[in-house]
């Protein structure tokens, strides 16, 4: 029996998180999405009051990282949680505006699954994540390490 995938998102903007979740949802995916507009609430969310994850243990988690947040960069948290024994199987999804070849090369390289720069036109930008959302629907996500 594989348990549903909690999809945590980590999105700093509000319009951009409403339209993620928004288009996710429009694409048939009724998964639990927990949001999070900054990085700080996020990593006590994924790697609980003790910092190990192990409050994650079983889960199936798919998250959804921009890497501008006020709070700190989401390059950290992507090398924490795949550092993480617990998390390091989760799909990690970054959606950013960035798309310098360097940063993409760097996220792919600490593990990162999907890198998509979120498109500048908001008609774009809503069939992209609409399509993201098509993904979630078929891909396998294992639960996190026992």
């Amino acid at each position: 029996m594989t348990q549903p995938v909690t999809i945590i998102m980590i999105e700093d903007d509000e319009g951009h998180a409403r339209l993620i979740e928004r288009n996710i949802r429009r694409s048939g995916v009724n998964n639990e999405i927990i949001a999070f507009g900054n990085g700080t609430d996020a990593m006590k969310h994924l790697f609980g009051t003790d910092g190990t994850g192990l409050v994650q243990k079983g889960k199936a988690l798919l998250i959804l990282l921009d890497l501008n947040l006020p709070d700190m960069t989401g390059i950290d948290i992507l090398k924490q949680i795949k550092e993480n024994k617990y998390l390091k199987a989760s799909p990690v999804v970054v959606l950013t505006t960035t798309d310098d070849s360097q940063e993409i090369k760097r996220c792919y390289e600490l593990g990162c699954n999907v890198y998509i720069t979120k498109p500048v036109n908001y008609e774009n930008f809503a069939n992209a994540i609409r399509q993201l959302g098509l993904f979630f629907s078929v891909i396998q996500v294992p639960s996190a390490a026992t």
